[in-house]
């Protein structure tokens, strides 16, 4: 299964693809948001993708202010959820600016859009949607999105299987160009999180939607997961891009800087290209080891033009080369006459018996 994203193929036989995900990290300023994207592309992103809404549309202040206190990632903010909502916000403007400059540097502008309104606004700009987990469970924006006939990239954390299979239902009525990515949706930046990422995951995933191309979101540190993901056949890969962790914002703590990220595009890479085809052969690269490290039938003595020979005047010995006989081979030999007069020492090859 292969799908297109932009300019780029994505599927089971094409390298990893990355989408930097530059969410809030932007903190309200385009200059830093052109910056990002900058640096996404120098350290090997395929996309850099932003995050269109609106405050109103996508938390509930009463909602945030009703629970005990503030859960999860978000305890640390020092404003409230709602405020750092509308901090984050994407003025629409911004929009047609980014796609621009992603163009100017030659890397693919993502979104994930939030409310109806701003799925129709990026519609102009993207060439396929990206759909944050919290979403899984709204089947009309699944539907919305998916109307689009674009290709959908579907993060499945804090879900279900039922609620995955149900979304999956939904999109793939309207369009079959899925990206089912696997995610954990805590954002904590704790190594403990290693614990519940469950790649394996993926393996679910392939046998229950083998026309699905395979993803991961990630929000850990580092890049373990991501490597795991790859050998289990994820070849889409989103995570948060910052410059600088330690700048104050929702995202920048648990987010990927360029060093890292060149640094994990290298190593993804170089394990895409070591996974092959399964096909299991002697390489191009170990032709001539194949010569020097296996063995051919050695003569242990000299044997006269037609004597028989026995199993006593051979010996397993390297080099061997395609004229000779694999040890193996030995009960073909054994038996057979010599055609010339041989000398101990030698290689037996084909041509030297009957």
């Amino acid at each position: 299964m292969r799908i297109r994203l932009g300019n780029t193929w994505v599927g089971q036989d094409c390298r990893p693809y990355f989408i930097a995900d530059i969410a809030a990290n932007h903190d309200g300023d385009i200059n830093r948001a052109f910056r990002l994207i900058e640096l996404a592309k120098e350290s090997g992103a395929d996309a850099a993708k932003f995050q269109n809404f609106k405050a109103e549309k996508i938390v509930s202040d009463i909602g945030f202010k009703s629970l005990n206190g503030q859960l999860s990632h978000q305890k640390s903010w020092s404003k409230s959820v709602f405020e750092v909502y509308q901090d984050a916000s994407l003025p629409d403007d911004w929009t047609p600016r980014l796609k621009e400059k992603c163009d100017e540097v030659g890397i693919e502008y993502m979104t994930s859009p939030y409310d109806f309104a701003s799925v129709d606004w990026a519609d102009r700009y993207v060439s396929c949607f990206k759909i944050g987990s919290g979403d899984i469970t709204w089947p009309q924006m699944l539907k919305h999105i998916a109307s689009k006939k674009k290709p959908v990239l579907l993060a499945t954390g804090a879900a279900t299987m039922d609620e995955v299979e149900h979304a999956v239902t939904v999109i793939t009525r309207e369009t079959q160009d899925l990206v089912l990515m696997q995610c954990n949706t805590n954002y904590t930046a704790e190594r403990e999180n290693f614990r519940y990422i469950n790649l394996n995951v993926l393996r679910t995933y392939a046998e229950r939607f083998p026309n699905a191309v395979l993803g991961l979101s990630d929000h850990t540190l580092g890049y373990t997961t991501v490597l795991g993901a790859i050998a289990l056949g994820a070849r889409v890969i989103e995570k948060h891009f910052t410059d600088d962790n330690d700048r104050i914002g929702p995202d920048h703590k648990f987010s990927t800087t360029p060093a890292v990220w060149r640094q994990m595009v290298d190593a993804s890479n170089d394990l895409f290209l070591a996974l092959g085809d399964g096909v299991k052969r002697i390489e191009a690269n170990e032709e001539q080891t194949a010569i020097v490290q296996k063995r051919g039938l050695y003569l242990t003595c000299d044997i006269r033009q037609g004597a028989p020979i026995t199993q006593e005047m051979l010996e397993p010995l390297r080099p061997r080369s395609d004229a000779g006989f694999e040890p193996y081979q030995a009960d073909l030999v054994v038996g057979r006459c010599a055609v010339r007069d041989l000398h101990a020492g030698q290689m037996l090859k084909k041509e030297d018996v009957q």
